[in-house]
């Protein structure tokens, strides 16, 4: 059973997190050829769900909100002992499922030490243990299943308000209260966190940081 944690009360305001298009009937040739014709550097982040493709430019807000859930992760990470492999927006694509994403963040920590020190490829090795997903507005695409066919084990989505964390569970997604990964946390501690670093990032990390080694020293 799922409880419901309290998000932040001082939250920032509720402002567009994304600007979307979505493009319908594309195919994968479609898909890799606007891919090709995009810029490098561009800021636009595309998913590809089975002839759906979106288009997104994240926004401040819903870049603040990945880089604080991704320090938030950093930290209990270091703290635990834990080994970790970031791949942050790394195009995760598997053609045998006409699917192809940039995720927020993505994360190797269990199977780690099994990609370290090279280039991913999902047709050899496994997804990433955590994927993290921040929609502040709405999605055209089935995160949920889109995700759990490519069997990830893990999965946070964050809406600017609502952290909801999904485990796998045979070809679909749990909600759960805790992460599997990282155990010693409530929802309340994100949320705090968030609260706290919207205001002042550093004093955030500090206390957060203090808070995560006396959990672990008891």
């Amino acid at each position: 059973m799922v409880t419901t944690a309290q998000p932040p009360a001082s939250s920032p305001p509720s402002v567009l997190g994304e600007q979307r298009v979505t493009l319908q009937d594309v195919t994968w040739q479609g898909y890799q050829d606007i891919l090709q014709a995009l810029p490098e550097t561009r800021a636009a982040r595309l998913t590809f769900d089975d002839g759906k493709l979106e288009i997104v430019m994240p926004l401040e807000l819903h870049e603040q909100g990945c880089e604080l859930i991704g320090l938030f992760i950093r930290i209990l990470v270091v703290e635990m002992g834990l080994k970790l492999k970031s791949i942050r927006s790394t195009r995760l694509e598997r053609d045998d499922l006409n699917r192809g994403a940039e995720p927020d963040n993505a994360y190797y920590i269990q199977h780690q030490p099994q990609v370290a020190g090279r280039t991913i490829d999902l047709a050899n090795d496994p997804p990433p243990d955590l994927v993290v997903e921040v929609d502040i507005s709405h999605t055209d695409i089935d995160k949920n299943r889109f995700y759990a066919s490519m069997g990830v084990p893990e999965f946070w989505r964050f809406d600017g308000q609502t952290w909801q964390i999904l485990t796998l569970d045979g070809d679909a997604y749990t909600e759960v209260d805790q992460s599997p990964t990282f155990p010693i946390i409530e929802k309340a501690d994100l949320y705090a966190f968030l609260e706290q670093a919207y205001l002042d990032e550093v004093e955030a990390e500090i206390d957060f940081r203090q808070q995560v080694r006396q959990r672990l020293a008891t």
